[in-house]
C-alpha cells in the first residue's frame, strides 16, 4: 500500500539545477511502493534574498540568461495558496525538507505556511542534508522539525518509512536525530556509507518539466545532473568535504570518497539521452578529475556513444594537456577551476592548498590552448584577509585568460573547517544560519571591511581586464557612493563592449562547432 511523502524543496529563482537527491529518494521510496510529490519553490517569486526573483543581479561575472527562449518563467499563482491546495489534496503521511543552509529559512517560511495542516493531522516533519549533517542542534531546536538527518539519507527514509507505513516507532532508525513527545532529542547511531552502485536511476517524473531546463554558454539546455563521485579526496577548507570523510572515518570507519561505477553511469546517462532527451550533461562530481588513470580512460571509452556536450568542474593540479584533450575528444565543452585565493602563502595557510601560483596558471593555459571554455572561481572575505591580498587573487586572475571569472564572498557553512576557525574568532556564532543571497558579506573583518568586499567583488572583473591605467577610476568605482556609481556604470558599459563573448549559436543535442564559441552561466 505504501505511504504518502510530500517534499519540500525550498529553492530560489536562478538555483536551476534539480536536487539529486531528491529525485533519488523518490525513486527509491516508489520503487518501495509509497507515492510521492514535490513543492519546489523554485520558480515562484517569493520574497527571500535580493536575487530570489531573478530581477536584482548586478554582476559582470554572470551574463543574463533568457529561461522565457524554452517557454519557463516564474509562475503567476500564489505559492502559499498552491501549497495549500496541494497538501490537502494530498494528504501526506510525512513531510521531508531538503535544504541547504542558506535556503533553511525559507524552507521553514514554508513549512510555516503548513503549520496548522501539520499540528492538526499529526504529520512528522523529516530535514535533512548538509545543513542538517553539521547543524543538527539547530534543526531540531524549531518546533516544526520532528526529525533530523545526520549523513546519507537513502537507508533512513526507507526505513523511517517502513516503520510509518507499519505503524512502529521510528525513534531508533539510523542516522536520525528524533524528538520525542516529551521534548527528549534520541540521537542515534550512523550507518556506514551507502553502496552509492546500489541506487536507482533518478526520478526526474517527480518535477515539472521546466526543472529539468538551465543556462550553460548564454543558452538554455534540457540537461540534469550525474553523479559520478560522492565527496572529495582533498581537503579545502571552505569545504564540507573534510569533515563529511571525518563524520564517516571516525563513526562507521567507512570511506565518504566513492566513485560509482563507469558502466553504470552510462546507463543513466543513456537513459537521460534517450528517454529524457537530455541535451547536456552536469557533472556535479567536487573533482571530476579524481579518476585513475585506467578509471579515466574508461570514461572517455564510455562517453564516445554518448556523444553530449557537458560541463565538469576540477582541480588545476589534476588537469594535464592529455587529459584534456581527450575529454575534449568525446564531448567537453566547459569546466571550471576552483582557485579560490592568488596569494601562495594565504591560500596554503588559511585553505590547505598547496599550488604554488606557475603551476595554477600553467594548468589554466591548457584548456585555453586546446580551445577548450574555463572559469575561474575565487573567493573573498575570508577570515584574516585583507583588500591588500585580495589583490593577489586579482592579480593572479589577471595572468589566467579564463573566459570568464567568478568571485563571491566568503560565506562560513556549518560543517567547513573555516567555519570553526571563525566561531573561534568571535567573527560568527555557532547560532548563525549563513546566507548566500546577502548584499552583505556574512562575516564582519577587523582589516576588510564589508564595503571593501562588495566593492572588490563589483569591480573585480574590472580590475582583471581593463589595463593597470584605468585601476584609478576603477577604484572609484569600488565606492557605493552617486560618483562610484556612475563611474561604475561608465566602466561596466566599456567592459560589456569590450569584453563580452558571444553565446552559443543553437541548443543542438550533439558536440558541434558552435559549441566552442560560448559564454557560460555556471550558475548552480
Amino acid at each position: 500500500m505504501g505511504i504518502k511523502v510530500l517534499f519540500i524543496y525550498p529553492n530560489t529563482y536562478g538555483m536551476n539545477m534539480l536536487p539529486p537527491a531528491v529525485a533519488l529518494f523518490s525513486a527509491m521510496l516508489k520503487k518501495e511502493g509509497h507515492k510521492v510529490e514535490i513543492f519546489d519553490t523554485t520558480y515562484y517569486a517569493i520574497n527571500y534574498g535580493i536575487d530570489s526573483d531573478g530581477s536584482k543581479m548586478e554582476n559582470l561575472n554572470v551574463l543574463p540568461y533568457d529561461m522565457g527562449s524554452r517557454g519557463i518563467r516564474l509562475k503567476n499563482s500564489d505559492w502559499k495558496k498552491d501549497l495549500d491546495n496541494q497538501i490537502k489534496r494530498f494528504n501526506p503521511d510525512l513531510i521531508a525538507m531538503s535544504s541547504t543552509e542558506d535556503m533553511w529559512e525559507l524552507g521553514i517560511q514554508v513549512l510555516n505556511e503548513i503549520k496548522e495542516f501539520k499540528l492538526k493531522n499529526n504529520i512528522p516533519v523529516i530535514a535533512g542534508g548538509v545543513f542538517c549533517t553539521f547543524a543538527p542542534d539547530l534543526c531540531i531546536k524549531n518546533p516544526l522539525i520532528d526529525m533530523v538527518c545526520v549523513g546519507e539519507g537513502e537507508e533512513a527514509i526507507i526505513d523511517l518509512c517502513r516503520r510509518i507505513e507499519k505503524g512502529e516507532d521510528f525513534s531508533d532508525v539510523t542516522n536520525l536525530w528524533v524528538k520525542r513527545k516529551n521534548g527528549e532529542i534520541k540521537i542515534n547511531r550512523i550507518s556506514k556509507a551507502v553502496n552509492i552502485d546500489h541506487n536507482p536511476l533518478l526520478d526526474l517524473s517527480l518535477f515539472e518539466e521546466n526543472r529539468l531546463y538551465r543556462p550553460m554558454a548564454g543558452k538554455v539546455y534540457k540537461m540534469v545532473p550525474v553523479e559520478t563521485h560522492r565527496g572529495c579526496p582533498y581537503k579545502c577548507t571552505y569545504c564540507n568535504s573534510p569533515d563529511q570523510s571525518r563524520l564517516y572515518t571516525e563513526q562507521t570507519g567507512s570511506s565518504f570518497f566513492r566513485k560509482r561505477k563507469i558502466d553504470l553511469v552510462y546507463k543513466e546517462l543513456k537513459y537521460f539521452k534517450d528517454v529524457i532527451g537530455v541535451e547536456y550533461n552536469y557533472f556535479w562530481a567536487d573533482t571530476f578529475l579524481a579518476y585513475n588513470k585506467r578509471e579515466f580512460d574508461e570514461f572517455c571509452e564510455m562517453y564516445k556513444e554518448i556523444n553530449l556536450p557537458f560541463w565538469m568542474q576540477t582541480r588545476p593540479e589534476t588537469v594535464t594537456e592529455e587529459k584534456i584533450k581527450k575529454l575534449q575528444n568525446v564531448g567537453l565543452h566547459r569546466m571550471a577551476f576552483g582557485l579560490e585565493h592568488g596569494n601562495e602563502e594565504f591560500r596554503k595557510k588559511i585553505l590547505d592548498r598547496q599550488w604554488k601560483n606557475k603551476d595554477v596558471i600553467e594548468a589554466c593555459s591548457i584548456p585555453k590552448k586546446l580551445g577548450v571554455q574555463f572559469s575561474v572561481n575565487n573567493i573573498t572575505g575570508f577570515p584574516t584577509e585583507t583588500r591588500k591580498l585580495a589583490f593577489d587573487t586579482i592579480e593572479i586572475n589577471r595572468h589566467i585568460n579564463a573566459d570568464n571569472q567568478n568571485i563571491y564572498s566568503f560565506v562560513p557553512f556549518h560543517g567547513t573547517p573555516l567555519r570553526r576557525m571563525t566561531e573561534k574568532m568571535g567573527l560568527i556564532s555557532h547560532s548563525t544560519i549563513t546566507k548566500c543571497l546577502t548584499d552583505k558579506p556574512q562575516v564582519v573583518l577587523p582589516d576588510y571591511s564589508p564595503e571593501e568586499i562588495e566593492g572588490i567583488k563589483r569591480c573585480f572583473v574590472l580590475y582583471v581586464k581593463f589595463p593597470k591605467s584605468k585601476w584609478k577610476d576603477i577604484e572609484k568605482a569600488e565606492k557605493f557612493t552617486n560618483e562610484g556609481n556612475k563611474i561604475y556604470k561608465d566602466l561596466k558599459q566599456e567592459y560589456l563592449e569590450k569584453y563580452t563573448p558571444k553565446a552559443d549559436v543553437s541548443p543542438t543535442s550533439n558536440v558541434s562547432d558552435d559549441l566552442k564559441k560560448g559564454y557560460v552561466d555556471e550558475m548552480s
